[in-house]
């Protein structure tokens, strides 16, 4: 999900109900009240760590994740099946029989919009779950630290700045999208020695004011 701290001065102003988000949705584009619910969903404690359980560990039923995450197997059902509602999990068929439903995560993608077309509600929700990843973001960046064993270990660490046009950081971004695309592996083909690797990017301009006398700036 592509996303960041919603902010802006003053109150949200309300959007047009059928106001459309700026990238792909799950799994059609998104209207306003779709988008809200998605991130309360997202921001809910127990479905993060629902959906954090489901992608390392590729599959569960309410059962299992019952006993695993210490809670009570109808509260774990009810919201597994809010989750398959907004199309981040599905059943799967040919493992579920009876009242035994077996669950895995689907592939999603999102793009959080312009946070001056959020209406307020919207904009709430959107702000509760960008503060909670950047805890969950932090946490991981002190890892990478901690864990840094060189240029040849598992955890590593690039920081850099150079000049890009709005244009060229466009550009950067997609092709980084297409690294991903060609470097990682889906769930279903993980090759033997794989580990889940978890992958921030972000990428920010300086602010507009004077470098070495040049005017620096959007």
């Amino acid at each position: 999900m592509t996303d960041g701290t919603p902010h802006r001065t003053g109150a949200p102003e309300p959007a047009a109900p059928a106001e459309k988000p700026a990238g792909v949705g799950t799994p059609a584009e998104l209207t306003s009240l779709e988008r809200t619910a998605l991130y309360k969903s997202l921001g809910n404690p127990l479905r993060r760590r629902i959906l954090d359980y489901l992608g390392r560990h590729g599959e569960a039923n309410s059962t299992v994740l019952a006993r695993e995450l210490g809670e009570s197997s109808g509260t774990t059902s009810y919201h597994l099946r809010k989750l398959a509602g907004q199309k981040l999990i599905e059943e799967i068929p040919e493992k579920s029989g009876g009242r035994e439903r077996w669950w895995r995560s689907l592939p999603f993608s999102h793009t959080t919009p312009d946070p001056a077309t959020m209406t307020t509600e919207e904009y709430a929700a959107a702000e509760h779950l960008a503060l909670l990843k950047i805890e969950v973001d932090t946490r991981l960046f002190r890892r990478a630290h901690e864990e840094y064993r060189g240029p040849q270990g598992w955890a590593q660490v690039q920081r850099t700045g150079t000049w890009m046009t709005k244009t060229d950081l466009h550009d950067f971004v997609r092709a980084y999208q297409e690294l991903l695309d060609r470097y990682g592996h889906p769930d279903d083909a993980v090759p033997e020695g794989a580990r889940r690797v978890n992958l921030r990017f972000y990428a920010a301009p300086d602010p507009v004011g004077e470098w070495e006398s040049e005017p620096t700036g959007p």
